[in-house]
């Protein structure tokens, strides 16, 4: 059977062509009744509108391409989900690529995306190049960083306060009578790495005090688990600890109970950063600072729409503050609350 033409459902539905289209145009004006004819009669013969042909015609694909590095961490597959539920909401859909934090592999992956014909791009965790920045800009293609930011006015981003976040976790370990408090770095060329590092450490000195030890995780699960050996299994050891995402926290906390013998968080304290959904869980409970991951996406979504409405072409730096959610994963400060 050949394909089912738009003309063939106006026919059978008793309206015009255009009304056809419009009716399967996200947006367009149409009356319920000529809806419900058109897709009644659409569902008989089994058509299905040609969104490439449509693309064609209209110069737009309704495709948001999404790059990203790692699905590791717990907190992108949360935040992805929520991105493309959001854009579906809009009549867009999201079509996701894995990329390293490597210009080559970065530079690849964009290529592949305009090749799409995207819309748009949503860069989450990996960095951009000036040189691509610039190509994307001229083709007229908007990008917004999400959970990451760029010293590159023209890009707009969303990321949550990780300055204060950092700040925030360095006074409730203080707080709770910590004196040899260390950091579990990200990957050091991160922003998001940069700045909670950068508030933890305003945070202790605030307190006249500075770091006890520090390890690198890479944003890694076994790297973390490598930094926690290193930095644990040694006599003078840190008493808290702040990992900067709590998918490396759990790769400590794992550490310290079932290899080293160490209660958390009678002997060690810990926290972490993102509040993903297993930080919730019994087996770690870990405190923690929460990423706005609802506001971010819907900040997220408004600056790319507004771009691509051309209503507002002026790039936005958005950041959120997130709050200190305390569990049990660390000592907590006299008169805290349950």
């Amino acid at each position: 059977m050949g394909k089912v033409t738009s003309l063939e459902v106006a026919e059978k539905a008793g309206v015009s062509r255009s009304a056809v289209s419009r009716v399967f145009t996200p947006g367009a004006s149409v009356s319920k009744r000529t809806a419900d004819k058109v897709r009644k009669a659409a569902a008989d013969l089994g058509y299905r509108p040609n969104v490439i042909a449509r693309s064609l015609i209209t110069g737009r694909s309704r495709i948001i391409g999404l790059v990203v590095a790692y699905l590791e961490n717990q907190f992108y597959p949360e935040a992805i989900e929520r991105l493309s539920k959001a854009l579906q909401s809009k009549g867009y859909h999201v079509l996701v690529f894995m990329a390293s934090n490597d210009h080559d592999a970065t530079q690849s992956v964009i290529d592949e995306l305009l090749d799409y014909q995207v819309d748009a791009i949503i860069a989450a965790s990996v960095g951009l190049s000036n040189d691509l920045t610039q190509r994307c800009e001229d083709l007229g293609i908007p990008i917004v960083l999400f959970n990451r930011h760029q010293y590159d006015t023209r890009l707009s981003s969303v990321t949550s306060d990780n300055l204060a976040g950092g700040r925030k976790l360095a006074e409730f370990l203080v707080a709770g009578g910590h004196k040899r408090i260390a950091y579990i770095a990200g990957w050091e060329d991160a922003s998001t790495q940069i700045d909670r590092e950068a508030g933890f450490k305003a945070g202790l000195e605030d307190a006249g005090q500075q770091l006890f030890a520090r390890g690198i995780g890479n944003f890694n699960f076994k790297t973390a688990q490598a930094a926690a050996r290193d930095m644990f299994d040694a006599p003078d050891r840190p008493d808290a600890v702040f990992v900067a995402n709590d998918h490396m926290a759990f790769a400590v906390m794992d550490v310290l109970r079932y290899e080293l013998g160490l209660r958390v968080p009678e002997d060690v304290s810990v926290v972490g950063y993102d509040d993903v959904t297993l930080s919730h869980w019994p087996s770690y409970n870990l405190t923690t600072v929460r990423q706005p991951a609802n506001r971010m996406v819907a900040a997220t979504v408004d600056a790319l729409l507004a771009r691509l409405s051309a209503e507002d072409v002026t790039p936005r730096r958005i950041t959120l503050d997130g709050p200190l959610i305390v569990r049990g994963s660390a000592r907590k400060p006299e008169g805290t609350a349950p």
